[in-house]
């Protein structure tokens, strides 16, 4: 429950976030130390209860609290552990225990405890619903066995977010459960996926008689598809919202070029990035009202929108970059794996190859696309002949 009006709300959360910045300048102490800082002051999702990390008021003033921490010099958190302060953290305020929240928050949001995401594997991915990774009662815990991929930041993780199969004699959305999983218990292996950039921020998870307490479990068993909707609705609309900051994000990388490197300009080049600019100013307006219209609603379809839109973006403007850099675009440099950029002389190609992966993770761009289609805009749903048979009667290849 938020408390005060809209306009006692946003002075709560401004003279907070100007208190944090004051006594704890971002340039003068050291990042956990400012983010320990903010989340105490209630400053990491506005939203949530006093103690939590929150004030308890709408979450669509967390921008005003972003853009003054930002401003004075504060990292933009989401980034730090997307998965947490995205996914993981609504998640576990809307169906954990109290215990397991005051547990996992704090050292979450401050970045002792990076997290990761569970859900895809190798034959379920846009269709989710059809994940056969299994978990089976054990004592006062369950044992889980499968094979989960593409996991971004798996091989840094403490923690991920699970989603398993219980029950495979009812129809494949109602016999799954959600669980957190420590991702160094014994029986998790992570295995490395190389990209096309060099990187390896994917992984591959194998989880062989992998023990969780039940008190770990998130949602009642057989639930876990309506869990897995409040991860799923957040992390479109984390990404999706983008910064509330002007020309922060990818646009930033663009704007940059174009600056460092004068003798490169053309007219028609100068027309792209102008268009380019309109379009991350009309994504970044669209997150602010969508804030501020529907902060106080539960996350919702309509953050598949930013979704779609600042992922396309993304790919316009390094291709963008790419183009003005012309034959150097073909520099990359080091393919030696890595986790970041680094020291790489050429960060803009690595980051232009990465980008291909924006309409696919998070929901690819054909699934977003029918899900505006059909719970945004109310227009017919695609035929589904699996929803009502019992999971292992579904063919599979």
């Amino acid at each position: 429950m938020t408390r005060g009006s809209t306009v006692d709300q946003r002075e709560l959360v401004s003279s907070t976030a100007l208190q944090v910045v004051a006594e704890y300048p971002p340039e003068q102490v050291s990042q956990r130390e400012f983010l320990e800082a903010c989340f105490d002051a209630g400053l990491a999702w506005v939203q949530f209860p006093v103690g939590l990390g929150g004030l308890g008021v709408a979450p669509g003033l967390q921008s005003v609290s972003d853009t003054i921490l930002q401003a004075a010099g504060g990292p933009e958190v989401f980034w730090l552990n997307p998965m947490g302060y995205g996914m993981a953290a609504p998640t576990l305020v809307g169906h954990a225990s109290v215990e397991l929240q005051h547990k996992l928050l704090r050292p979450l949001y401050i970045c002792d405890e990076i997290w990761c995401q569970l859900f895809s594997e190798p034959g379920a991915g846009s269709d989710l619903a059809g994940l056969a990774t299994r978990a089976v009662r054990s004592g006062d815990g369950w044992l889980i066995d499968g094979q989960k991929v593409w996991t971004s930041a798996a091989h840094k993780a403490r923690y991920g977010l699970l989603l398993a199969r219980t029950d495979p004699d009812v129809p494949k959305h109602k016999g799954m459960t959600y669980f957190v999983i420590d991702m160094q218990a014994p029986g998790v292996e992570v295995r490395p996926l190389r990209q096309m950039n060099g990187e390896a921020e994917f992984n591959e998870v194998y989880l062989q008689q992998a023990y969780i307490p039940d008190g770990w479990r998130l949602g009642e068993v057989g639930a876990g598809w309506s869990v897995a909707m409040t991860t799923l609705m957040n992390e479109r609309n984390a990404i999706g919202g983008g910064s509330s900051v002007r020309n922060a994000g990818t646009i930033a990388d663009a704007f940059q070029l174009w600056r460092s490197r004068p003798e490169l300009h053309t007219p028609a080049l100068r027309s792209r990035l102008t268009q380019l600019f309109v379009d991350a100013e009309v994504n970044r307006l669209s997150g602010d009202r969508e804030r501020a219209e529907h902060g106080r609603a539960d996350a919702g379809p309509r953050g598949s929108i930013g979704k779609l839109y600042g992922a396309e973006l993304n790919q316009h403007v390094y291709e963008f970059c790419m183009e003005l850099l012309g034959v150097e675009a073909t520099l990359y440099g080091s393919y030696e794996r890595q986790y970041d950029d680094g020291d790489d002389p050429t960060p803009l190609q690595r980051k232009h190859l990465r980008a291909r992966a924006n309409t696919i993770e998070g929901g690819s761009a054909e699934i977003l696309r029918n899900l505006i289609g059909e719970r945004v805009l109310g227009l017919p749903g695609d035929i589904r002949v699996d929803t009502r048979i019992p999971w292992r009667e579904v063919p599979r290849g």
